[in-house]
């Protein structure tokens, strides 16, 4: 019984070792092109971005009244913390395609000519719904964010071949949100995406890449952010003294220190898949906020 037990567990170990080997050598990039590995980036692209299209049109715009092309100027909404996230999210999606190709062993041009721009193909082939709704319309200050966030990533890659200054996301809750949760979100998961007031937006820089031959570590990051509170609709400051009464619309500005989690330096493809994934998120550590009307503040950990 005793050598049928530990067989066993040898048995499972052996198992778990090879699965993890099997994962890490498929998530290891292509030392040269990768036609299968290419086709199927290319293909599950194509789809997501075709399913989300279909999906939105079906699911939010189709019941609301069509009308021609139109734009619209809302780049005094929200205090521009709505810019700030198509920033972001051009940004990461131009990174995500890239580096898929990457992985696929595409060359680098490839990757910023077809990857990069894709990411701003992606999320500006929204404004054209917006644009045919009479409800709304494209947004030219949208446009403009999502060509900022890809050309950050792209001049980047030109200019220093590799991601210095990466854009990152923080976010806690508000008591704002509780004022309009359908418009701000009525549950956390919501209010990631919705409340404006919880969302920081960061720009990280990595020291140790700036000062190559300095002892700074590699993973080391200093991070400016930007945020905003007080909002309950996207212009209309006086909607939030009926909620709440010592609230006022402001700009706040963060200096934190950060992680680079893409610096940490492993042989597993697994855990730098998760390192890349994770480091779209701004490590919680010490911050100087800086808010509008001369208000400073020093958070021991701010998220």
């Amino acid at each position: 019984m005793k050598f049928s037990f530990l067989s066993n567990i040898l048995f499972f170990l052996c198992q778990s070792i090879l699965a993890q080997t099997t994962i890490d050598n498929f998530l290891k990039p292509a030392d040269s092109l990768n036609i299968q590995r290419r086709n199927g980036v290319i293909i599950s692209q194509a789809a997501i971005a075709t399913a989300t299209f279909v999906g939105l049109n079906e699911l939010w715009y189709k019941d609301f009244p069509k009308s021609d092309f139109h734009t619209i100027n809302d780049n005094a909404e929200w205090l521009q913390m709505d810019k700030a996230g198509h920033v972001f999210s051009a940004y990461q999606l131009s990174k995500a395609s890239s580096d898929a190709l990457a992985w696929s062993g595409v060359s680098k041009k490839n990757q910023l000519l077809f990857g990069a721009t894709s990411g701003f193909v992606m999320l500006s082939a929204i404004e054209i719904l917006d644009g045919y709704s009479s409800k709304w319309g494209a947004s030219v200050g949208d446009l403009l964010a999502n060509a900022s966030g890809t050309t950050l990533f792209v001049s980047q890659e030109l200019l220093w071949k590799e991601q210095r200054i990466v854009p990152k996301f923080s976010f806690h809750t508000t008591p704002y949100a509780s004022a309009r949760p359908n418009v701000l979100g009525s549950s956390v998961t919501e209010q990631v995406f919705k409340d404006y007031n919880g969302q920081t937006y960061w720009l990280s820089a990595n020291m140790h890449s700036f000062f190559k031959g300095s002892k700074i570590p590699k993973w080391l990051n200093l991070a400016v952010g930007y945020g905003a509170e007080g909002m309950i609709t996207g212009s209309d400051s006086f909607t939030n003294t009926i909620f709440l009464p010592e609230s006022k619309r402001a700009r706040q500005y963060y200096l934190s220190f950060d992680v680079d989690l893409t610096k940490i330096e492993t042989k597993s493809h697994v855990l730098k898949t998760i390192f890349s994934i994770f480091n779209t998120v701004k490590i919680p550590s010490p911050t100087i906020e800086f808010k509008q009307f001369d208000d400073v503040k020093w958070h021991f950990i701010y998220f």
